[in-house]
């Protein structure tokens, strides 16, 4: 996480068309952080007894995460999803400048408070 904040600090001084380069690192820590948040995720729940229900797709790990109140942000975490699912097609400036926007205004906070939370009540 602590690279995307630096790329994300970068960005600032940047007004888009971001150049390639910076599309690219940004999106790509961004699918970086969310494939280890949805890691950290699942393990938590799993080591605290939730390995009963199933919980393997990435959807389903933020809906039993919402329901532990391991995240109070479902609707944010779904949207996290589906732009994680279109980095894909990042090669898209409007996918990537919207994967961009999203994770500056509110996926960065997002990741810092599932951080914090893990590390307060979880572990």
């Amino acid at each position: 996480m602590n690279n995307l904040k630096e790329i994300q600090k970068e960005i600032q001084k940047e007004i888009p068309p971001y150049s390639t380069v910076v599309q690219t690192g940004m999106v790509s820590l961004y699918e970086i952080c969310f494939e280890q948040a949805g890691k950290a995720m699942k393990e938590v729940l799993e080591n605290n007894g939730y390995s009963q229900h199933k919980i393997g797709s990435p959807r389903a790990i933020i809906k039993m995460a919402y329901q532990a109140n391991l995240i109070d942000d479902e609707d944010c975490w779904l949207e996290a999803l589906r732009d994680r699912n279109n980095v894909a097609h990042s090669y898209n400036e409007e996918i990537a400048n919207n994967i961009i926007k999203d994770s500056k205004e509110k996926y960065i906070a997002m990741f810092e408070e599932l951080q914090r939370e893990i590390e307060k009540n979880w572990l």
